[in-house]
Protein backbone atom coordinates (compact mmCIF):
# COMPACT_ATOMS: atom_id res chain seq x y z
CA UNK A 1 0.00 0.00 0.00
CA UNK A 2 1.19 3.53 -0.80
CA UNK A 3 1.50 5.46 2.45
CA UNK A 4 1.59 8.76 0.57
CA UNK A 5 -1.97 8.35 -0.72
CA UNK A 6 -3.71 8.75 2.58
CA UNK A 7 -2.81 12.24 3.80
CA UNK A 8 -3.39 15.22 1.58
CA UNK A 9 -1.01 18.21 1.39
CA UNK A 10 -1.97 21.65 2.64
CA UNK A 11 -3.97 23.48 0.00
CA UNK A 12 -2.06 26.56 -1.18
CA UNK A 13 -5.12 28.79 -1.19
CA UNK A 14 -6.04 27.72 2.33
CA UNK A 15 -2.50 28.37 3.54
CA UNK A 16 -2.39 31.83 1.99
CA UNK A 17 -5.72 32.72 3.57
CA UNK A 18 -4.51 31.42 6.93
CA UNK A 19 -1.39 33.60 6.66
CA UNK A 20 -3.51 36.69 5.99
CA UNK A 21 -5.80 35.84 8.90
CA UNK A 22 -2.89 35.06 11.27
CA UNK A 23 -1.23 38.38 10.51
CA UNK A 24 -4.41 40.46 10.66
CA UNK A 25 -5.24 39.06 14.10
CA UNK A 26 -1.70 39.54 15.37
CA UNK A 27 -1.58 43.16 14.21
CA UNK A 28 -5.02 43.91 15.67
CA UNK A 29 -4.03 42.72 19.12
CA UNK A 30 -0.58 44.35 18.99
CA UNK A 31 -1.06 47.70 17.27
CA UNK A 32 -4.70 48.28 18.15
CA UNK A 33 -5.63 51.86 17.24
CA UNK A 34 -2.00 52.94 16.78
CA UNK A 35 1.63 52.36 17.75
CA UNK A 36 2.24 55.21 20.20
CA UNK A 37 5.94 54.39 20.62
CA UNK A 38 6.63 54.47 16.88
CA UNK A 39 4.74 57.77 16.64
CA UNK A 40 7.65 59.44 18.45
CA UNK A 41 9.72 59.00 15.28
CA UNK A 42 9.38 61.52 12.48
CA UNK A 43 6.74 60.41 9.95
CA UNK A 44 9.16 60.55 7.00
CA UNK A 45 12.22 59.11 8.75
CA UNK A 46 13.78 56.26 6.77
CA UNK A 47 15.73 53.37 8.26
CA UNK A 48 17.47 50.10 7.48
CA UNK A 49 17.34 47.02 9.71
CA UNK A 50 18.77 43.53 9.84
CA UNK A 51 17.29 40.42 11.47
CA UNK A 52 19.64 37.68 12.68
CA UNK A 53 19.33 34.41 14.56
CA UNK A 54 21.42 33.95 17.68
CA UNK A 55 21.24 30.16 17.50
CA UNK A 56 21.23 27.38 14.88
CA UNK A 57 18.02 25.83 13.61
CA UNK A 58 15.73 25.38 10.62
CA UNK A 59 14.14 28.50 9.16
CA UNK A 60 10.43 29.00 8.57
CA UNK A 61 8.34 32.14 8.19
CA UNK A 62 8.80 33.98 4.88
CA UNK A 63 5.07 34.05 4.13
CA UNK A 64 4.21 35.64 7.47
CA UNK A 65 6.94 38.28 7.33
CA UNK A 66 5.98 39.26 3.77
CA UNK A 67 2.33 39.52 4.79
CA UNK A 68 3.11 41.65 7.85
CA UNK A 69 4.92 44.15 5.64
CA UNK A 70 2.10 44.04 3.10
CA UNK A 71 -0.48 44.87 5.76
CA UNK A 72 1.59 47.52 7.57
CA UNK A 73 3.48 49.19 4.72
CA UNK A 74 3.89 47.60 1.31
CA UNK A 75 6.57 50.14 0.38
CA UNK A 76 9.10 48.55 2.78
CA UNK A 77 11.75 46.67 0.84
CA UNK A 78 12.93 43.29 2.08
CA UNK A 79 16.07 41.43 1.03
CA UNK A 80 15.75 37.77 1.97
CA UNK A 81 18.97 35.92 2.80
CA UNK A 82 17.31 32.56 3.55
CA UNK A 83 14.42 30.39 2.38
CA UNK A 84 11.96 28.25 4.33
CA UNK A 85 13.60 24.95 5.22
CA UNK A 86 17.16 26.32 5.24
CA UNK A 87 19.56 25.26 7.98
CA UNK A 88 20.78 28.18 10.07
CA UNK A 89 23.95 28.90 12.01
CA UNK A 90 24.28 31.29 14.94
CA UNK A 91 24.58 34.97 13.98
CA UNK A 92 23.32 34.31 10.45
CA UNK A 93 21.45 37.14 8.72
CA UNK A 94 17.90 36.15 7.84
CA UNK A 95 16.69 39.27 6.06
CA UNK A 96 17.31 43.00 5.72
CA UNK A 97 14.72 45.77 5.57
CA UNK A 98 14.64 49.30 4.21
CA UNK A 99 11.79 51.76 4.54
CA UNK A 100 9.82 54.02 6.83
CA UNK A 101 11.22 53.80 10.37
CA UNK A 102 7.78 53.80 11.97
CA UNK A 103 6.71 50.88 9.80
CA UNK A 104 9.80 48.84 10.67
CA UNK A 105 9.26 49.42 14.38
CA UNK A 106 5.58 48.50 14.24
CA UNK A 107 6.35 45.34 12.28
CA UNK A 108 9.32 44.20 14.37
CA UNK A 109 7.77 42.17 17.16
CA UNK A 110 5.24 40.33 15.02
CA UNK A 111 7.86 39.45 12.41
CA UNK A 112 10.08 38.02 15.13
CA UNK A 113 7.19 36.25 16.87
CA UNK A 114 6.10 34.33 13.78
CA UNK A 115 9.61 33.50 12.59
CA UNK A 116 10.96 32.39 15.95
CA UNK A 117 7.93 30.22 16.74
CA UNK A 118 7.59 28.60 13.30
CA UNK A 119 11.35 28.12 13.03
CA UNK A 120 11.26 26.51 16.46
CA UNK A 121 8.59 24.11 15.21
CA UNK A 122 10.63 23.30 12.09
CA UNK A 123 13.78 22.85 14.16
CA UNK A 124 12.15 20.41 16.57
CA UNK A 125 10.68 18.47 13.65
CA UNK A 126 14.08 18.26 11.95
CA UNK A 127 15.62 16.75 15.08
CA UNK A 128 13.03 13.95 15.08
CA UNK A 129 13.16 13.49 11.30
CA UNK A 130 16.93 13.02 11.42
CA UNK A 131 16.44 10.05 13.74
CA UNK A 132 14.27 8.35 11.11
CA UNK A 133 16.84 8.71 8.33
CA UNK A 134 17.47 5.34 6.71
CA UNK A 135 14.05 3.95 7.65
CA UNK A 136 10.86 3.80 5.59
CA UNK A 137 8.79 5.39 8.34
CA UNK A 138 7.20 8.81 7.83
CA UNK A 139 7.15 11.30 10.70
CA UNK A 140 3.67 12.80 11.17
CA UNK A 141 2.37 15.76 13.11
CA UNK A 142 -0.97 15.81 14.97
CA UNK A 143 -3.85 18.21 15.68
CA UNK A 144 -2.11 19.29 18.91
CA UNK A 145 -1.39 22.75 17.56
CA UNK A 146 -1.76 26.27 18.93
CA UNK A 147 -5.38 27.37 18.32
CA UNK A 148 -5.52 29.58 15.24
CA UNK A 149 -2.11 28.45 13.98
CA UNK A 150 -2.99 24.97 12.67
CA UNK A 151 -1.84 25.50 9.08
CA UNK A 152 1.11 27.63 10.15
CA UNK A 153 2.51 24.88 12.36
CA UNK A 154 1.76 22.15 9.85
CA UNK A 155 3.61 24.16 7.21
CA UNK A 156 6.54 24.49 9.62
CA UNK A 157 6.54 20.71 10.15
CA UNK A 158 6.94 20.27 6.40
CA UNK A 159 9.82 22.76 6.41
CA UNK A 160 11.49 20.65 9.09
CA UNK A 161 11.25 17.43 7.07
CA UNK A 162 8.09 15.98 8.61
CA UNK A 163 4.78 15.08 6.99
CA UNK A 164 1.26 16.25 7.75
CA UNK A 165 -1.42 14.04 9.24
CA UNK A 166 -5.00 15.16 8.62
CA UNK A 167 -5.49 18.91 8.69
CA UNK A 168 -8.65 18.77 10.80
CA UNK A 169 -11.82 16.85 11.49
CA UNK A 170 -13.03 17.26 7.91
CA UNK A 171 -10.45 15.62 5.63
CA UNK A 172 -9.95 12.15 7.15
CA UNK A 173 -11.47 9.87 9.77
CA UNK A 174 -9.65 8.97 12.97
CA UNK A 175 -12.01 6.77 14.95
CA UNK A 176 -11.02 6.72 18.59
CA UNK A 177 -12.36 4.88 21.62
CA UNK A 178 -15.36 7.15 22.14
CA UNK A 179 -16.35 7.09 18.45
CA UNK A 180 -16.17 3.30 18.47
CA UNK A 181 -18.15 3.01 21.71
CA UNK A 182 -20.88 5.34 20.46
CA UNK A 183 -21.08 3.58 17.08
CA UNK A 184 -21.39 0.12 18.64
CA UNK A 185 -18.00 -1.28 17.68
CA UNK A 186 -15.11 -1.03 15.24
CA UNK A 187 -16.90 -2.71 12.35
CA UNK A 188 -19.96 -0.49 12.73
CA UNK A 189 -17.85 2.67 12.99
CA UNK A 190 -15.78 1.86 9.90
CA UNK A 191 -18.86 0.94 7.86
CA UNK A 192 -20.60 4.18 8.82
CA UNK A 193 -17.51 6.20 7.88
CA UNK A 194 -17.17 4.49 4.51
CA UNK A 195 -20.88 4.93 3.80
CA UNK A 196 -21.20 8.55 4.89
CA UNK A 197 -18.01 9.84 3.26
CA UNK A 198 -16.73 7.39 0.64
CA UNK A 199 -13.18 8.12 -0.44
CA UNK A 200 -12.12 9.70 2.86
CA UNK A 201 -9.30 7.80 4.60
CA UNK A 202 -10.56 5.77 7.55
CA UNK A 203 -8.14 5.32 10.43
CA UNK A 204 -8.99 3.40 13.59
CA UNK A 205 -7.23 3.69 16.93
CA UNK A 206 -6.66 0.24 18.43
CA UNK A 207 -5.43 -0.64 21.89
CA UNK A 208 -4.39 -4.28 21.39
CA UNK A 209 -3.89 -6.96 18.73
CA UNK A 210 -7.48 -8.14 19.00
CA UNK A 211 -8.77 -4.71 18.06
CA UNK A 212 -6.18 -4.58 15.28
CA UNK A 213 -7.74 -7.74 13.85
CA UNK A 214 -11.17 -6.12 14.02
CA UNK A 215 -9.90 -3.07 12.14
CA UNK A 216 -8.38 -5.33 9.48
CA UNK A 217 -11.60 -7.30 9.09
CA UNK A 218 -13.62 -4.08 8.88
CA UNK A 219 -11.53 -2.78 5.98
CA UNK A 220 -9.94 0.24 7.67
CA UNK A 221 -7.25 2.02 5.68
CA UNK A 222 -4.97 2.71 8.65
CA UNK A 223 -4.69 1.53 12.23
CA UNK A 224 -3.31 3.79 14.93
CA UNK A 225 -1.55 1.50 17.38
CA UNK A 226 -1.50 3.36 20.64
CA UNK A 227 1.21 2.67 23.22
CA UNK A 228 1.96 -0.83 21.88
CA UNK A 229 5.03 -2.65 23.16
CA UNK A 230 7.81 -3.18 20.63
CA UNK A 231 6.92 -6.88 20.45
CA UNK A 232 3.25 -6.18 19.74
CA UNK A 233 4.19 -3.44 17.27
CA UNK A 234 6.33 -5.90 15.31
CA UNK A 235 3.47 -8.43 15.36
CA UNK A 236 1.04 -5.75 14.16
CA UNK A 237 3.36 -4.96 11.25
CA UNK A 238 3.39 -8.61 10.16
CA UNK A 239 -0.40 -8.98 10.49
CA UNK A 240 -1.10 -5.79 8.53
CA UNK A 241 1.52 -6.04 5.80
CA UNK A 242 -0.04 -5.32 2.40
CA UNK A 243 -3.51 -5.00 3.91
CA UNK A 244 -3.56 -1.90 6.07
CA UNK A 245 -1.15 0.90 6.96
CA UNK A 246 0.10 1.31 10.52
CA UNK A 247 0.69 4.46 12.53
CA UNK A 248 2.43 4.24 15.90
CA UNK A 249 1.65 6.82 18.57
CA UNK A 250 1.95 7.29 22.31
CA UNK A 251 5.18 7.39 24.27
CA UNK A 252 7.11 8.78 21.29
CA UNK A 253 10.28 10.66 22.16
CA UNK A 254 13.87 10.83 20.95
CA UNK A 255 14.78 7.76 23.00
CA UNK A 256 12.02 5.50 21.65
CA UNK A 257 11.38 6.63 18.08
CA UNK A 258 14.19 4.73 16.36
CA UNK A 259 13.30 1.35 17.85
CA UNK A 260 9.65 1.84 16.91
CA UNK A 261 10.56 2.78 13.33
CA UNK A 262 12.73 -0.32 12.98
CA UNK A 263 9.65 -2.52 13.50
CA UNK A 264 8.51 -1.38 10.05
CA UNK A 265 5.51 0.84 10.85
CA UNK A 266 4.48 3.19 8.06
CA UNK A 267 4.01 6.26 10.23
CA UNK A 268 5.00 7.61 13.62
CA UNK A 269 2.96 10.56 14.89
CA UNK A 270 4.32 12.85 17.55
CA UNK A 271 2.48 15.67 19.30
CA UNK A 272 5.77 17.07 20.61
CA UNK A 273 6.52 18.51 17.17
CA UNK A 274 3.96 21.26 17.65
CA UNK A 275 3.31 21.49 21.38
CA UNK A 276 6.82 21.32 22.88
CA UNK A 277 8.34 24.12 20.79
CA UNK A 278 11.40 26.16 21.80
CA UNK A 279 11.37 29.37 19.72
CA UNK A 280 14.61 30.44 18.09
CA UNK A 281 16.34 33.47 19.61
CA UNK A 282 16.19 36.26 17.02
CA UNK A 283 17.18 39.92 17.01
CA UNK A 284 16.44 42.95 14.82
CA UNK A 285 18.82 45.89 14.79
CA UNK A 286 18.68 49.19 12.95
CA UNK A 287 21.71 49.87 10.73
CA UNK A 288 23.55 53.18 10.58
CA UNK A 289 24.52 54.51 7.16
Amino acid sequence: MDAHLHFHPIDTNSLNQAVRDNVAQALREDIGDGDISASLIGPTTQAKARVITRQPGIFCGTLWVDEILEQIDASVKINWQVEDGDSLVAEQVLFELQGNARSLLSAERNMLNFVQFLSGTATRTAAYAALLAGTNTQLLDTRKTVPGLRLAQKYAVKCGGGSNHRIGLFDAFLLKENHILAAGGIRQAVLAAQTNHPGKPVEVEVEDLRELGEALDAGADIALIDNFSLTDTATAVELSRGKMLLEASGGIDRETIVAIAKTGVDFISCGDLTKEVMPLDLSMRFLLD
